[in-house]
């Protein structure tokens, strides 16, 4: 199976070769074609990523994301929500790498059977890079205006958050 994966792409190329030589089209033509579209796609989302990488390094080091997780957690202790997950529920819809990092630290200090280990793992794995989704997508497709996207994108985001602590709750 393993031979499979190593050899797929390659016999994907030698597919596509073939397939154009049998239609008489200029392969290499085609090839450098579609690599030049490739690189315009990545120049015009690079701005949006290194903004959000940028960003994400910034409420990393700084200290704001956790100042914001004492902010609002008059609420979420309201709610029943771990102290320990907000930092992942505010840094997951940012940055997936990050949101990994946390749920590391979250299942290393309080257990990954403990409630907030298991909330967490719900976040984390039913959550979206909602910042870094639309910075590609949008940014791939020169969308400018995202109108209801970012609120409709967030607003799912913290419904995975309220349906994870009551699955947990439930014992589900």
């Amino acid at each position: 199976m393993a031979y499979l994966g190593a050899a797929l792409v390659p016999l994907f190329i030698c597919a596509t070769v073939c397939a154009a030589l049998f239609k008489k089209l200029d392969a290499f033509t085609l090839f450098t074609e579609g690599a030049k579209d490739g690189l315009r796609t990545v120049l015009r989302i690079a701005p949006s990523m290194l903004g959000l990488v940028t960003a994400v390094g910034i409420l990393s080091s700084s200290g704001a994301l956790d100042a914001l997780a004492r902010l609002v957690s008059p609420v979420t202790d309201a709610l029943g929500f771990p102290a320990e997950v907000l930092p992942l529920t505010l840094l997951r819809p940012v940055s997936g790498g990050g949101a990994l990092a946390v749920l590391e630290n979250i299942l290393a200090g309080c257990g990954a059977d403990s409630a907030a280990g298991r909330i967490a793992s719900i976040v984390c794995g039913g959550g979206e890079t909602t910042f870094y989704a639309l910075a590609v997508y949008f940014g791939g497709a020169g969308v400018k205006k995202t109108s209801y996207a970012v609120p409709a994108a967030l607003i799912a985001d913290f419904t995975v958050s309220l349906f994870a602590v009551v699955a947990v709750r439930l014992g589900l």
